[in-house]
C-alpha cells in the first residue's frame, strides 16, 4: 500500500466532474487573467469568512506583502511576528525594508506568545503579524487587544488556518488583513499558487486590489507603486470547483485529526486545540524525541513524514543581520527539533491512518 502524505489525486477524482467542467469554461472564454471567475471566487470567500472584502492574488507571500504595503510599512518600520514559521513571513518584512521583531511562541499552540508581545512593541511597531500554524488561530483576542491599545495594525498570516474558526469567526476575518495561501497542499488548494487578502476596511480593500495591479485604478493609471500580484482565472475556477465540498472537507479533517489525537495520546505530544478555536490540521503534528531515528523508521514502513519547521527564522543564514543567535526563542528552538507531520488529508480512511498510528508506536519503542 502506498500512504499519501496529502493525496490531492483523491480529491481530484472525487471532483473531477466539476474540476474539468470549470477549467474547461475558462479554456471556452479564455480570459486567462483577472477572469469572471476571480471576481465570482471572491464573493465565495467574502461570503464564508464573513469578511466585507476578498481579493484573489497570485500566492500567499504576495499576499503578506500586498497587506504590508497597503498598510505603508517601509524601510525603518518594525513588524512583530513569530520565529517559528515559513521564510516568506519574515521574508516579506525584510523584502520591504522593515525590520522583523520576533517573538516566541505558545509551547502549546505553536503560535506567537501573547504574553511576550507587548515588551517588543517600540516606536518603530506599525504591524503585529501573527501566524496561524499548522491549522489553529493565534489568540487574536489577546493579540487585537494589546494592538489596539498600542494603535497597531494585525496581520493574519493565515497561509495553514483557512477554514478554522475562533470564538465563531473565522480565520482571515479575525485582524485588519487577514492573508492566506491556496498552494495545492493547503486546506483548500489550487492547481498552482494562489491566495487571498481579506479586509472589512474599504480603503484598505481599495489599496490592495490596486496594489495587486502595478499600483493601477484603471487602465494605465497608477496612483501607487504596486506589483503584479494578480491571481489567474484558472485557478480561481479550480478554488470555485473545490468550494462546495471545503465545509464537508473540514469537517472530516477535523474527525481524522481528533481519531490521530485519540490513538496517540499517550504515545506522542499531540496537538492542542486552544479555547474557543477549532483546527483545519493542515498539518497534524506531533512531538517526538530523536525525530530523524523516528522518520527513518516510518519511512521503511512506507509511511512519509515532515517537519513544518527545522530551523527557526531567526536561525536562518538569511536573517543573520539580526544577530539573534541560539537560546534567543527557546521554545521556538525546542519545538523546531522536535515536530513531526503526519500524513493528513480528508480522504484518510481508517484503516490507513490505523496502520500509520502502529508504524509510528513501533517507531517509537
Amino acid at each position: 500500500m502506498t500512504i499519501q502524505f496529502i493525496d490531492l489525486k483523491a480529491q481530484y477524482q472525487h471532483l473531477k466532474p466539476a474540476i474539468d467542467a470549470r477549467i474547461h469554461a475558462v479554456l471556452e472564454h479564455g480570459q486567462y487573467i483577472m477572469g469572471p471567475e476571480v471576481k465570482e471566487l471572491e464573493q465565495q470567500l467574502a461570503n464564508y469568512t464573513g469578511a466585507k472584502h476578498a481579493i484573489g492574488v497570485s500566492d500567499g507571500t504576495k499576499a503578506l506583502l500586498i497587506a504590508m504595503m497597503a498598510l505603508g510599512i517601509s524601510a525603518g518600520d518594525e513588524v512583530i511576528t513569530t520565529p517559528f514559521t515559513f521564510i516568506a513571513t519574515g521574508e516579506m518584512i525584510a523584502l520591504l525594508g522593515a525590520k522583523p521583531v520576533f517573538v516566541d511562541i505558545d509551547p502549546r499552540s505553536y503560535n506567537l506568545d501573547p504574553s511576550l508581545l507587548e515588551a517588543a512593541i517600540t516606536p518603530r511597531t506599525r504591524a503585529i503579524m501573527p501566524v496561524s500554524l499548522y491549522g489553529q488561530c493565534a489568540d487574536f483576542t489577546a493579540i487585537n487587544a494589546i494592538a489596539a491599545r498600542h494603535g497597531l495594525a494585525v496581520i493574519e498570516d493565515g497561509a495553514q488556518s483557512f477554514g478554522a474558526s475562533q470564538h465563531g469567526k473565522k480565520s482571515n476575518n479575525l485582524s485588519t488583513i487577514g492573508c492566506t495561501s491556496f498552494f495545492p497542499s493547503k486546506p483548500l488548494g489550487c492547481y498552482g499558487d494562489g491566495g487571498a487578502c481579506f479586509t472589512s476596511d474599504d480603503a484598505l480593500a481599495k489599496k490592495m486590489r490596486e496594489i495587486r495591479t502595478h499600483g493601477q485604478d484603471r487602465r494605465y493609471h497608477h496612483p501607487i507603486i504596486g506589483i503584479n500580484g494578480r491571481l489567474d482565472t484558472l485557478q480561481a475556477a479550480v478554488l470555485l470547483a473545490k468550494f462546495p465540498s471545503f465545509p464537508a472537507e473540514v469537517t472530516a479533517r477535523a474527525r481524522i485529526g481528533a481519531r490521530y489525537s485519540e490513538l496517540l495520546q499517550d504515545v506522542v505530544r499531540v496537538p492542542v486545540i486552544s479555547t474557543g478555536n477549532s483546527h483545519v490540521y493542515a498539518q497534524y503534528t506531533v512531538e517526538v524525541a530523536q525525530r530523524d531515528a523516528v522518520q527513518a523508521a516510518l519511512s521503511e514502513q512506507g509511511i512519509p513524514s515532515a517537519v513544518h519547521y527545522p530551523i527557526p527564522l531567526h536561525l536562518q543564514p538569511a536573517f543573520a543581520y539580526l544577530g539573534l543567535g541560539v537560546g534567543s526563542f527557546p521554545q521556538a528552538e525546542a519545538a523546531a527539533k522536535r515536530v513531526m507531520s503526519l500524513p493528513m488529508h480528508p480522504f484518510l480512511d481508517e484503516a490507513t491512518q490505523d496502520t500509520i498510528v502502529a508504524a509510528l508506536k513501533q517507531a517509537l519503542r
